[in-house]
């Protein structure tokens, strides 16, 4: 079986522990590895993975890396491995914003077959949406466990072009604030028209909920699933018509414009 490493166990990396063992992968094939002894000895109690704070040992032990720590400290961290992943040339994932392939091929010493993943959130529920670009030095075994690894917290779809990554991180990777943001506007506009607080809250989550649910499980686009619950000159499309007027669809469209763009110049910004 494929041994993982996790370089880097905290919330992302946990997630993805445990969605892998909770669909059948082996405690005893994952080897988490962080700078803090206490959590990787967490985790190690808590679901029977190996455990240690050294990183070349969690790589020589390694088919595939999962490189999860913050984009800042990347460099920093894949660096003095260089010696460690060239020796072992195991499948290189990393899940870290912003940092494109060529920085990774660079900091892992050339030549490895690395994914890069744009995870969001909600993997931290087992709701999680990533898209993926591989390099050409992965091969289509290495997919199949990439997506294997990123299909245990949510889904995940491969792209094809590593451009497309800001695109992914404008639509998926920062989205669920942009719903958060939603929530929080309709909450406070329940409690506007005269609802308490928590009643508020709670008709905005369970709709928030329900919507996505409806969306997922239907064939319908959701501009149609829109129309089916607008009744002609009733409440719900004079709300439509008042978003629609107040120019939401442009807005949206300038809002992820600028995310993407942020995107490319954080790749700028922490790369080589």
């Amino acid at each position: 079986m494929t041994t993982i490493a996790f370089i880097g166990a905290g919330n992302m990396a946990s997630a993805l522990m445990g969605g892998m063992i909770e669909n059948g992968i082996a405690p005893s094939h994952i080897i988490a590895s962080d700078p803090s002894a206490d959590q990787v000895n967490k985790l190690a109690k808590q679901w029977g993975i190996q455990a240690t704070t050294d990183n070349q040992e969690a790589i020589s032990k390694a088919d595939v890396v999962v490189v999860a720590v913050k984009p800042q400290v990347m460099e920093a961290v894949l660096s003095p491995l260089k010696d460690a992943l060239q020796q072992k040339r195991p499948l290189l994932i990393s899940v870290a914003a912003g940092i494109n392939l060529h920085s990774l091929d660079v900091w892992s010493g050339g030549g490895l077959a690395i994914v890069r993943c744009m995870p969001n959130t909600p993997a931290l529920v087992q709701q999680g949406a990533s898209g993926l670009f591989a390099n050409g030095q992965v091969s289509a075994e290495q997919k199949q466990q990439t997506e294997t690894i990123l299909d245990a917290v949510g889904i995940s779809v491969w792209v094809n072009s590593e451009k497309e990554l800001d695109a992914v991180t404008a639509v998926s990777g920062s989205g669920p604030a942009y719903y958060f943001l939603l929530m929080e506007a309709m909450i406070a506009a329940g409690q506007t028209l005269g609802l308490s607080e928590e009643t508020a809250r709670q008709l905005t989550l369970k709709t928030a909920l329900g919507a996505a649910t409806m969306a997922m499980g239907s064939e319908d686009a959701p501009a149609e699933l829109r129309r089916k619950v607008t009744s002609p000159n009733g409440t719900t499309e004079r709300a439509i018509n008042a978003f629609v007027e107040g120019g939401l669809p442009a807005l949206v469209i300038t809002a992820l414009q600028a995310a993407s763009d942020r995107s490319e110049e954080l790749s700028r910004e922490l790369g080589c």
